[in-house]
């Protein structure tokens, strides 16, 4: 991660150097330069800490994404029929779910981001095709 150069918070008025960084459980403990004692560390819990998205490496998979290059593509169906835009991508433990806002009102779809459910993505003509679920009644 430190290759990626300082880290900055979401407003990009504060920057972070890892100085050291060490794998735990479940996370990273990372010792930021000019963060030098406890008090200071605690001010900066739940600041989340972002990488200019020019600073990261080229993806050399094909079917490998970041996750911003999927926000804001046009969702449709396999017959191009508008079902609204990518506004997030999820995880909650089970695997990456796709949010997709309709155009005016209603509500925000939340799918699995499988090969069934999304069967094409097209970077670079923004759209992504959706395979939305059966509704019954």
């Amino acid at each position: 991660m430190a290759e990626y150069g300082p880290l900055e918070s979401e407003d990009g008025t504060q920057h972070f150097v890892i100085e050291a960084m060490r794998p735990a459980k479940d996370h990273f403990v990372v010792r930021f330069t000019g963060v030098d004692d406890r008090d200071a560390a605690e001010k900066l819990t739940n600041l989340k800490l972002y990488v200019s998205r020019d600073r990261l490496p080229p993806i050399e998979e094909q079917e490998t994404y970041y996750h911003a290059d999927l926000v804001g593509l046009a969702a449709m169906t396999p017959d191009r029929a508008p079902l609204g835009t990518v506004t997030a991508i999820h995880n909650f433990g089970a695997g990456d779910i796709v949010e997709i806002t309709p155009e005016g009102e209603g509500t925000a779809l939340m799918l699995p981001f499988t090969d069934a459910t999304v069967p094409e993505i097209d970077i670079d003509a923004g759209r992504m095709v959706v395979v939305p679920p059966e509704v019954t009644e």
